[in-house]
């Protein structure tokens, strides 16, 4: 399917209109925009449509129905993305894919250049390529890092090694440049240096992508800030600072302020958390796998073919945990197998109906089982606002995932997507080699 830009949250958009009528008067956008702590390593994240984001929709929308067909759509792209990304090509999301510029759905604030400039940079914990837009960018939004300005600010040279790590490089007048296609749009620019912050801590010579031009209506609105495994990712070359690791947790999309925290480096992260440990798969390098190793829908635990969530390191296949994606996917023997055991539980006298790609939805009171996602090491059991979709308009609720689209060249992927991880704290530490989930309130 054909998507636009921003995955947008169900429970958000119906309550958009109201959300911005209070932008003014929540104390905790006025906390947000002040500078970070100088002391904390723990920042603010936003969804990029909260009332306190300066880059929220301004669209109005139609009906519950057409908001979720549009999420729908979008997400089926960014997991075509996901799914694209092999060995050999693990730059795919800059060079082939719109929807991975624009998708991820959570912001936070950020400092780049002497003297410093604060940007909102959105989060993909799916992607290596830090970029953002510079100053003289034609195309560009009005907001925009003015590289004019900073004295620390530098282009790199083709002669250096990690210009062997940009997708589609060139060389313009010896320096390190791209020049990408996604969608009907096109982005140029090149390989530069500053420094970097997110808290008080400077990254010196950060590199990143200096976006210079962009054409067609799907230009990017905003910097992404890498938080893949791959070598260019910023907590790669924060590494000295955070030590490769680093949580989220991501608000409820229930939530009018709709925001939560990113805390970065070992120091701060919760002492008593389940973990599983944390995979890394050649094919797909920057993503972070986990072993998903069954479901249970209420006390039984789902009959799944054992192919269907292995991790095979030949092929890319297994489970990821991204914050891109918004509705968790399974591949389509895992999803079935789920979805007729939660039917079952549902009882034989409800009627299911479809909206979408959601395909077990019900329009009369129901009683709910339980599902729990199964880990190596760790279980983990949803509320209930993990697992459905309610409309606050009708008696519509829809169990929240689907199957993961067919792809006939590349593995498909299992994606524990956002909407499964809000209001849990999600630790990825790449030392010790583990993933952790806690409950927590973060909205």
């Amino acid at each position: 399917m054909e998507g636009t830009i921003h995955i947008l949250s169900l429970s958000l958009l119906l309550i958009l209109s109201l959300a911005q009528a209070g932008e003014l008067t929540n104390p905790k956008c006025a906390k947000f925009h002040q500078d970070n702590n100088k002391d904390s390593t723990t920042l603010q994240v936003l969804h990029v449509n909260s009332p306190c984001s300066p880059l929220k929709q301004q669209q109005k929308y139609t009906s519950w129905v057409d908001n979720v067909l549009q999420m729908q759509s979008k997400d089926t792209n960014r997991l075509q993305f996901l799914a694209s990304l092999v060995a050999g090509r693990s730059f795919v999301p800059i060079g082939s894919g719109r929807q991975i510029l624009q998708t991820p759905s959570y912001i936070v604030k950020a400092k780049i250049g002497t003297p410093p400039q604060t940007l909102m940079v959105a989060l993909d914990n799916s992607n290596d390529f830090s970029w953002f837009p510079c100053s003289g960018c034609v195309g560009c939004s009005s907001t925009v890092f003015a590289s004019t300005k900073s004295t620390t600010f530098n282009n790199v040279s083709c002669e250096r090694a990690v210009c062997s790590l940009v997708p589609k490089r060139d060389c313009d007048a010896g320096t390190c440049t791209f020049n990408l296609t996604y969608g009907n749009s096109n982005i140029g620019g090149g390989l530069s240096v500053d420094t970097f912050a997110l808290s008080a801590d400077p990254v010196p010579q950060f590199n990143f992508g200096c976006i210079r031009k962009a054409t067609g209506s799907s230009a990017p609105p905003q910097g992404l800030l890498a938080l893949g495994r791959g070598s260019l990712s910023f907590m790669s070359q924060a590494d000295s600072l955070y030590k490769s690791t680093f949580s989220y947790c991501l608000p409820s999309y229930k939530s009018p302020n709709f925001s939560g925290t990113l805390r970065l480096g070992p120091k701060g992260q919760p002492l008593r958390i389940k973990t599983t440990p944390l995979l890394r798969n050649p094919r797909r390098s920057s993503f972070y796998y986990v072993n998903l190793v069954g479901v249970k829908v209420g006390k039984a635990i789902v009959k799944i073919p054992p192919s269907a969530l292995a991790f095979n390191p030949n092929t890319g296949a297994g489970t990821i945990i991204d914050s891109g994606t918004v509705f968790t996917r399974l591949v389509e023997a895992a999803y079935t197998a789920v979805r007729n055991e939660f039917r079952r539980r549902m009882g034989r006298n409800t009627t299911v109906t479809s909206l979408g790609g959601f395909d077990t939805c019900y329009t009369v009171p129901i009683t709910i089982p339980t599902i729990t996602l199964m880990f190596a090491g760790m279980n983990v059991t949803l509320p209930q606002d993990n697992f459905l979709i309610r409309s606050s308009s009708s008696t519509t609720t829809c169990l929240a995932m689907a199957a993961s689209p067919a792809d006939p060249v590349n593995s498909v992927l299992n994606v524990i997507a956002s909407w499964q991880q809000q209001n849990h704290r999600i630790l990825f530490d790449v030392p010790n080699s583990r993933v952790g989930v806690a409950r927590e309130a973060c909205s």
